[in-house]
C-alpha cells in the first residue's frame, strides 16, 4: 500500500523538514536544482539560507516535486509558472530592500 500525505504540516512533524535550492541558470535561462534534503539536512540548508539573508519560499506542494529530481536538472515547463512567481518575488523584494 502506498501511503501518501494529505496534511503537509502534520508529515513535516513527523519527517521533519524538506528543503530544495534553485538557482536561475542565465546562459541557458531554466531554472535548476542545485540542492535538496530532508530531515537535518533540510535544516542546515535553511539554517544557511537564513545565516546568508538568501529569501526562502515556503511551498510543499512545489518542495515536494523538486525534492524527487535529480541534482542539476532542470525545471521541468509545467513548473515554470511557479517558479516565474517565485522569481519576480523575490525581485521584487530585492529591489525594496
Amino acid at each position: 500500500m502506498i501511503f501518501q500525505w494529505f496534511n503537509q504540516k502534520k508529515k513535516q512533524e513527523v519527517n521533519g523538514p524538506t528543503a530544495a535550492v534553485v538557482k536561475y541558470d542565465q546562459v541557458n535561462q531554466v531554472p535548476v536544482v542545485v540542492a535538496q534534503g530532508k530531515g537535518a539536512l533540510a535544516q542546515k540548508i535553511i539554517d544557511l539560507a537564513e545565516k546568508n539573508h538568501v529569501l526562502i519560499q515556503q511551498d510543499s506542494a512545489l518542495v515536494s516535486n523538486l525534492i524527487d529530481m535529480d541534482l542539476g536538472e532542470n525545471i521541468p515547463p509545467q513548473l515554470y509558472a511557479v517558479m516565474a512567481e517565485i522569481f519576480l518575488m523575490i525581485e521584487d523584494l530585492e529591489e525594496n530592500i
